[in-house]
């Protein structure tokens, strides 16, 4: 098992998140800047500030003490989570309403808190449309040979259901399989899960109903996670990279980051219904530990982490939590259909709950990362 210093986990957990954080932040900014909105301070991080300064405009600039997220403060904002306090706003004068975050149009504030997560998003596409422009996209050489089953393990579920050597997969769970790393992406998956496999057999199409056995996979730095196998091999196809020009590098990236959202999605499913165990969970500690070992992989392997993670900041954000730049927007929503914003008892109690929600999660993943240490064994 190969080890990283720990030095590595600090800087990558500062290279990954600290830039994220900030453009992130920065998508607030901006947009908000572009309405017109007072910004009254710009954080990298929460709690006491470190070193700041004021800029021309009177926006505090300041990195704080926790490097666990940032904030940029409104004017209007009562705190860094801008919690609404209709008696505050309230008492606001007129003239001073104008470059308020909470006096401006519905549409105004929804587009600048939306604004982070779709700058996250943004960079998760940069950095795969650069990829995909460099290397060009992976295409199987030829195509009919993909897909064909060439072994069948000892402990076979496949070779249970039915399944034989020589059959193409060609579905599953009705989705269509274009090549044999989905096919094989698919089922890991849907570890302990039955799924409809379909197969062309000759002139033939048949399902057939397999359950994957679940298989703990570790990686090279010992990081263990659980994958649905059926006991097959694909046979040995060549691939190829062909070259692709801006606007289909943007399109294939906006896909993976489609695909890479479905896989969150599936994820947390099957951590809700209980077939993953909730310490496949990770919260700042892991990510340090995974930034310090893709950092020790090298710019390329980095790289494509960062995006990653990108990607991941931009859904949890979206989460309708509030106190998250979800739940702001599903307050939103649900003003637009009210015709007027939820009540003031009502959006406390929310904001109240959603910081719990938010703390206890922090606190448990937090734990559970530290357990998971090799200190720990893991």
């Amino acid at each position: 098992m190969q080890s990283v210093p720990w030095w590595m986990w600090i800087l990558g957990f500062l290279l990954v998140l600290g830039p994220l954080v900030t453009v992130h932040e920065l998508g607030h900014y901006l947009v908000g800047r572009w309405f017109g909105v007072k910004a009254e301070a710009f954080s990298i991080g929460f709690g006491k500030e470190l070193t700041g300064w004021t800029d021309k405009r009177g926006t505090r600039w300041k990195i704080s003490a926790l490097p666990l997220g940032g904030y940029v403060q409104f004017k209007g904002d009562m705190d860094p989570a801008s919690i609404p306090h209709p008696d505050e706003l309230a008492k606001m004068p007129p003239e001073e309403r104008g470059d308020s975050f909470h006096h401006q149009p519905l549409w105004k504030r929804a587009l600048i808190v939306f604004a982070g997560p779709a700058t996250n998003i943004l960079v998760a596409i940069g950095i795969l449309a650069a990829f995909f422009l460099a290397y060009g996209k992976p295409v199987p050489s030829d195509p009919a040979e993909e897909n064909y089953i060439e072994k069948l393990s000892k402990i076979s579920p496949a070779r249970e259901a039915g399944i034989r050597i020589g059959d193409r997969i060609i579905e599953i769970d009705g989705e269509p399989m274009l090549d044999y790393r989905q096919t094989q992406s698919t089922i890991w998956m849907h570890p302990n899960k039955e799924i409809t496999v379909t197969v062309a057999r000759g002139d033939e199409r048949l399902d057939f109903d397999v359950v994957t056995r679940p298989y703990e996979l570790k990686d090279k730095f010992g990081n263990v996670s659980t994958i649905g196998l059926i006991g097959i091999e694909g046979r040995q196809t060549k691939r190829e990279y062909e070259a692709v020009g801006l606007g289909e590098s943007v399109v294939l990236a906006t896909g993976q980051c489609f695909d890479t959202v479905g896989l969150m999605i599936t994820g947390i499913k099957q951590i809700v219904s209980g077939q993953r165990s909730v310490k496949e969970l990770g919260g700042p500690v892991k990510i340090a530990k995974y930034s310090g070992e893709q950092l020790s992989l090298g710019p390329e392997a980095f790289v494509l982490f960062i995006a990653m993670i990108s990607l991941n900041l931009a859904f949890i954000n979206l989460l309708p939590i509030p106190a998250l730049d979800g739940g702001h927007l599903a307050f939103y929503a649900a003003e637009a259909i009210r015709r007027k914003p939820v009540g003031p008892r009502g959006t406390e109690i929310a904001y109240r709950t959603g910081i719990a929600l938010v703390l206890v999660l922090m606190v448990f993943v937090t734990v559970n990362d530290v357990l998971s240490l090799p200190i720990f064994d893991g």
